[in-house]
């Protein structure tokens, strides 16, 4: 079940439950009353894709690996690993 927040838009009052995919988008404030007062807010998600795997890997169609770049060649100081702003790109290629 997903974990949704809701802020009424009367008060400012802030809440979390924890709903089905159903449940309405607004409802009753319990803080100062206000009929359906309280809306759903759209928030940011922990859900990222890092790494290699499939979203690397040409998820989207084609040949596997098509879709991911060639890993950096690595900093001979011991810095970053290129690809970077102080690696600048070289032009005419």
């Amino acid at each position: 079940m997903p974990l949704y927040e809701y802020r009424c838009k009367s008060c400012g009052e802030k809440e979390e439950k924890l709903e089905g995919f159903e449940a309405p988008t607004e409802h009753d404030c319990a803080k100062c009353g206000t009929p359906k007062g309280m809306n759903r807010q759209i928030s940011l998600n922990s859900f990222t894709l890092a790494g290699g795997g499939w979203h690397a890997q040409g998820y989207m169609g084609g040949t596997p690996g098509k879709h991911a770049s060639a890993p950096a060649t690595p900093s001979p100081v011991g810095g970053c690993a290129g690809g970077c702003a102080c690696h600048p790109v070289k032009s005419g290629n």
